[in-house]
């Protein structure tokens, strides 16, 4: 109807076709936008500057262009309209999102990095920080595993915490986030827990305008106790003035695992169990089965999204709905979520007063595989698919899942068979804020936000799995979450050019933000039932019952202020200080004061600097920032109420009554300090520009939590370590265009960053970390935290070969487990774009690649040794070349036999588009169709499934990375997509 009421509207006047020809001082100028005022009718000058629109003989045309000033020209009846832009200097300088506000490229003293919904990386996307992988120098993305809609470790300028949380903080449209999980539950089982799902699932990305990352302290610290890793700013789509909005997109999707390890087939398993003198008779169950077959599969996905809008003078509105299923590539997984958002601005008493709001609805159903994180020596879904006997079926002749007829061997097919674990996750998002401009120069807003996410994971494991505590028994378990922030701001704003030379830009603000979680555990057993659903839904008909609950508030109030000087628009100071208040830290040190300098000198605008310089600036910050990303009440002593259990053996037990910690009221944030020198520069009108960073980062005040010295009443103490984390490094960004012909354009960027990371001053027992899982490791570890090392370095035996009985050789002996100078902290991070145009097509191909790091592969320590393969289990075919060098006896210690180079090299994403010609079109806008591929090769010395992974093996809640254990596979996609404009 909407359509047809604007074709009827423009039947109402004679329609003619205007023709021309749009330039700039230097010639013709392609891609300039061409608009019907009023309307969604546009057009799009071609590489030689011409266009062609349908319009009303009264009608007036928009021309619009990036750095070029909007010209509106009425067409008064001519055919023929010819139309030369100018340049517009403040339009050519691109504006980043800082804290409280923004601020042009040129002007930004702190090291802030701006991604453009342009730059964005394509194909399946599940989460923002996808969207700018590789994109910033100085930002390693690594995904932990390939599940749809996994958590995201996004490490700015290295990794700076022992303990508390390393990931930035987040900020959507003004409003930080919660840093804590959203989903429910980690579906604890005798196959192990599964983290939670990445809480940053909520956005569509289809409604993203912009990320700004701010990487520096000078930047960070207007967020105090929280921008110690670093700020990431997502800012949103809206309307624009001039430009009625009807868009619709849509992409399906088809994936498969990008790389299966290369298990021995039937031939090969029993070829290799006669070699170690096996009875094929019992192991020999006639069957010829690939497993990853049995779990795999070609994954489809879907996406969709419509938005439709409009402003004016006074303001305008967007409105999106999105909608996405996208599958695993194993069986029983996946993620479906529905988004709506809506965005709105309008002004009252002549722009005086301006409202805005935005609401944004999602709601995800996650499916999860049995894929644990910290699978026992039974194994999860993953492991039972590597070392399962290849000759036996996975189903009998009825459909039924095989039995192995053994607790100790899983059949992979049953897992999937007899086991449910699904979450649903509904969030609402929403702010309205409120400015008043006093006068040109002085300003007051005000935001009020509410941010809420209810989820519930039900998992049942039906009595017919093979599983000890399980078979005969079933179980289930209910993990209900609900997670609620409540953001109160208020601030000042002064904006003045007091004269030709001087300008200044003041803030002074207010916020007050309540945390508030709440949590509830239920399980069950002995079920009169073997259907997982039934066992769900009617969890209370179980014999055996028990729950557990908690509920934890936090408060968080702060007052900040920042003044930005300019002198000559090239003499740049910046000064910024921020109190926080925070309720997670004791009497003694409830507020921390984080202040930053920082200041700025552009050199290109002085005479002594050459004229080929477009672009040269100079810019020195210093600053203090905070990190209280701990768990609550970790100051106070306090009694908890522990989990109820349901042992092996179906033994209830309820929670007990405990103290778990110390009084603490000295406990505080950890503070880092951060010196940052850059350098910007650009050539040739910026067709070269760049910078380059160095910093050095300080990380003092640890939070980490402390065994206490037994005998003791509480088992471990929170406490701040008088030590210091050190990370420092280059980082070096160009962009280039490196063709500008009349029909071809080639644009490309490249990225790379350096980094060190050491802990220094360390004077405390070391701490273990990186568990490493499989049969005969209980207890086993693989990364310690120590002085002089960096952050989760290597601890290992160093493996130097097997004797002549086979049994494995260490450097100094078995007992002898030691620092083997390597990290799973990368030197050096790099990405690569290149985007290339010719006529109607364009191709854009991006890489991305970590070196220097290692990785452990405790798939290979766990599940691939002639020990296991002489136990009746397959194993890789490497494994099996070693008969008769490793004895079936030798024990599979923790070393660096498994220890394997991590570095690699990635095509991640390549796109390549069609954009059709509308022009004589009355109804389309635009229209662009595309093929997209997400990681098409991987060059890596790495031999496991994929080099990017890091799968959760923390130790006594010290994190760690870089170990491979039974991760949920990466796959290789293929999408076509299609995006529509009105």
């Amino acid at each position: 109807m909407f359509l047809l009421v604007c074709i009827s509207g423009n039947m109402m006047f004679a329609q003619i076709t205007v023709t021309g020809v749009v330039s700039d001082a230097n010639g013709p100028i392609p891609g300039v936008n061409v608009l019907v005022k009023g309307t969604s009718n546009g057009s799009v000058s071609d590489f030689e500057g011409k266009y062609s629109i349908s319009a009303s003989e009264d009608g007036t045309l928009v021309f619009s262009y990036v750095g070029f000033k909007t010209k509106e020209v009425a067409i008064g009846g001519r055919t023929t309209v010819n139309v030369t832009l100018e340049e517009d200097a403040a339009a050519l300088e691109e504006v980043v999102v800082i804290g409280y506000g923004s601020i042009r490229s040129k002007d930004a003293t702190g090291a802030v990095a701006s991604v453009k919904s342009e730059d964005f990386n394509g194909g399946v996307i599940s989460s923002p920080e996808q969207l700018i992988q590789g994109k910033t120098a100085g930002v390693q993305i690594t995904q932990t595993s390939g599940e749809p809609g996994a958590g995201i470790n996004i490490r700015i300028r290295g990794t700076s915490s022992v303990r508390a949380n390393n990931n930035p903080l987040y900020v959507v449209d003004g409003f930080p986030l919660n840093g804590s999980d959203t989903s429910a539950g980690t579906g604890g089982s005798d196959i192990g827990g599964a983290s939670a799902k990445n809480p940053l699932n909520f956005l569509n990305p289809n409604d993203i305008a912009s990320i700004d990352i701010l990487k520096d302290a000078s930047a960070t610290a207007i967020y105090g106790s929280r921008g110690a890793n670093g700020v990431v700013i997502v800012t949103t789509k809206k309307a624009k003035v001039g430009q009625p909005l009807l868009e619709f997109s849509s992409s399906i999707s088809s994936g498969a695992v990008s790389n299966r390890i290369e298990l021995l087939d039937r031939e090969g398993y029993l070829a290799a169990q006669t070699a170690l003198d096996a009875d094929l008779s019992i192991l020999d169950q006639g069957a010829d089965t690939d497993w990853q077959d049995v779990i795999f599969r070609n994954s489809f996905s879907s996406n969709y999204n419509v938005a439709f809008g409009g402003a004016d003078e006074n303001g305008g509105y967007r409105f999106s709905v999105g909608y996405a299923d996208q599958e695993g590539v194993v069986r029983n997984s996946g993620l479906e979520r529905f988004t709506a958002r809506f965005n709105g601005s309008y002004s009252f008493f002549k722009d005086k007063l301006k409202l805005e709001t935005q609401l944004t609805v999602s709601d995800i159903d996650d499916e999860r595989a049995p894929v644990s994180d910290n699978a026992n020596a039974r194994g999860d879904l993953i492991s039972a698919t590597y070392y399962s006997n290849p000759t036996l079926a996975p189903f009998d002749s009825d459909g039924i899942p095989s039995s192995t007829g053994s607790l100790e061997q899983l059949n992979p097919a049953a897992l999937l068979f007899y086991i449910t674990d699904k979450t649903n996750t509904f969030r609402t998002f929403a702010n309205l804020s409120a400015r008043y401009s006093f006068t040109d120069d002085f300003s007051f807003k005000t935001l009020l936000g509410v941010d809420k996410s209810t989820s519930t994971r039900a998992g049942a494991f039906s009595s017919d799995l093979e599983v000890t505590g399980v078979q005969g028994r079933g179980r289930a378990q209910l993990d209900d979450l609900v997670v609620t922030t409540g953001l109160w701001e208020a601030y000042f704003n002064y904006d003045k050019e007091i004269d030709d030379d001087n300008t200044i830009n003041a803030l002074l603000g207010y916020s007050y933000q309540r945390f508030r979680g709440e949590a509830r555990t239920t399980i069950a057993a002995n079920f009169r039932t073997a259907d997982t659903e039934l066992m769900i839904n009617n969890i209370g008909s179980a014999d055996l019952f028990g729950a557990n609950s908690a509920n934890i508030v936090d408060e968080l109030q702060s007052y900040f202020g920042r003044v930005n000087y300019s002198h000559k628009g090239k003499y740049l100071l910046t000064a910024t200080l921020r109190a926080d208040g925070s309720t997670r830290f004791g009497d003694n040190n409830k507020y921390g004061y984080f202040p930053s300098f920082a200041a700025g000198w552009r050199l290109s605008d002085e005479d002594f600097i050459p004229e080929v310089f477009s672009d040269l600036k100079l810019r020195l910050g210093y600053g203090i920032t905070g990190n209280q990303e701990i768990p609550s009440n970790q100051y106070v002593e306090r009694t908890r109420f522990g989990a109820p259990v349901i042992d092996n053996d179906g033994v209830f037990t309820p929670g007990g009554e405990g103290a778990v910690a110390f009084n603490n009221p000295d406990l505080q944030w950890e503070e880092t300090s951060q010196l940052n020198f850059g350098l910007d520069f650009g050539f040739f009108d910026n067709k070269i520009n760049g910078s380059i960073d160095i910093y050095r980062k300080v990380t003092s005040d640890l939070l980490i939590q402390v065994t206490s010295a037994q005998p003791a009443v509480n088992p471990f103490v929170f406490r701040n370590l008088d030590a210091d984390v050190i990370n420092q490094g280059v980082e070096f960004l160009i962009n280039a265009t490196i063709l500008e012909k009349e029909n071809f354009f080639w644009d490309s960027s490249f990225n790379i960053a350096f980094n060190e990371n050491k802990v220094e001053n360390y004077n405390q027992a070391p701490l273990d970390t990186g568990a490493i899982d499989g049969p005969g490791l209980t207890g086993a570890f693989s990364q310690r935290i120590a002085d002089g090392q960096p952050l989760y370095a290597y601890f290992l035996r160093e493996f130097i070969g097997f004797d002549e009985n086979g049994i494995a050789e260490y450097v100094g002996g078995v007992d002898n487990q030691k620092f083997t100078g390597d990290s799973p902290l990368p030197d050096f991070t790099l990405g690569f774009s290149n985007s290339l145009k010719y006529k109607n097509f364009d191709l854009t191909l991006f890489l991305t690649g970590q070196f220097g790091h290692k990785i452990y592969n405790n798939n290979a320590n766990a599940l691939f040794t002639v020990a296991n393969l002489s136990q009746g289990r397959n194993v890789s075919a490497d494994t099996a070349a070693l008969i008769g060098t490793e004895d079936p006896f030798n024990a599979g210690d923790v070393s660096t036999r498994f220890l394997e180079s991590g570095s690699f090299l990635r095509l991640q994403d390549a796109t390549l588009g069609y954009n059709f010609d509308v022009t004589n079109s009355k109804i389309l806008n635009s229209l662009r169709l595309y093929m997209n591929a997400q990681n098409l090769f991987v060059i890596t010395d790495y031999s496991g499934q994929d080099p990017e992974v890091s799968v959760n093996k923390q130790i006594n809640g010290v994190p760690s990375i870089g170990i491979d254990y039974t991760a949920y596979p990466r796959a290789r996609t293929f999408s076509l997509g299609l995006n529509v404009a009105f």
